[in-house]
């Protein structure tokens, strides 16, 4: 094979095999984002004071990761729903896009939050110090807005949109997205029910992952 045309196959295996790794880190992401929401409810469950130490920090590193890997989750869906609406820029692609920007805003918003209740752990020494440290931060303009009340929202608003616009593409069945609002429901009425509310994301987004295509390949739901 002359020079050239081994260097562009080269590249061309390089970046095929690029996509592939993508692809099987969304495709992961699409089960264990879920697992490490569930991973922060229990050890929240199991921390009643909600007060500085190991399982504030343990919990709060497994919500990290999972709102980050959330956010493979989002690209995953925007890829699914894109592929279902063709190739043109129609309304589908545009409503793919904006929920995916809508969703991604949410992980940046709920990313903020863990973030800081982790330096509020670090930095409390009791219950009453970490309350403290919340209301110096909250108090700033803007902070309760953009990482405490409408931030957050953005994440769930993207994520239901997203398996709705598939829904009604008929890539996925009704009852994924009506998961999906059960799933955002059981935190918003207790903070105890974020187990419940991961086991329902999970039921609801898992199986999702096999059906994941490749970019620049047609998805075979």
């Amino acid at each position: 094979m002359p020079g050239g045309r081994r260097g562009e196959h080269d590249r061309y295996m390089t970046n095929r095999s690029g996509r592939a790794r993508g692809t099987n880190l969304t495709r992961t992401a699409f089960f264990a984002a879920p697992l490490c929401m569930l991973a922060y409810g229990l050890v929240r469950l199991s921390d009643p004071d909600h007060g500085p130490g190991a399982a504030w920090t343990a919990g709060h590193l497994a919500l990290t990761a999972s709102v980050l890997l959330f956010g493979a989750v989002f690209l995953g869906l925007y890829r699914m729903a894109t592929v279902a609406a063709g190739g043109g820029p129609g309304g589908g692609r545009l409503s793919a896009a904006a929920a995916t920007a809508t969703g991604l805003a949410g992980v940046l918003a709920v990313t903020a939050q863990a973030v800081i209740d982790l330096v509020v752990g670090f930095r409390a020494t009791d219950r009453a110090g970490m309350d403290q440290l919340f209301e110096q931060i909250q108090s700033q303009p803007g902070v309760q807005p953009a990482v405490y009340t409408v931030g957050p929202l953005l994440f769930y608003v993207g994520l239901l949109w997203l398996t709705v616009q598939l829904a009604a593409q008929r890539r996925i069945g009704a009852w994924r997205p009506a998961l999906v609002l059960l799933g955002t429901a059981a935190p918003a009425v207790s903070l105890d029910l974020i187990p419940l509310g991961a086991l329902l994301f999970a039921a609801a987004l898992t199986p999702l992952a096999r059906a994941l295509p490749a970019p620049g390949t047609a998805w075979a739901a």
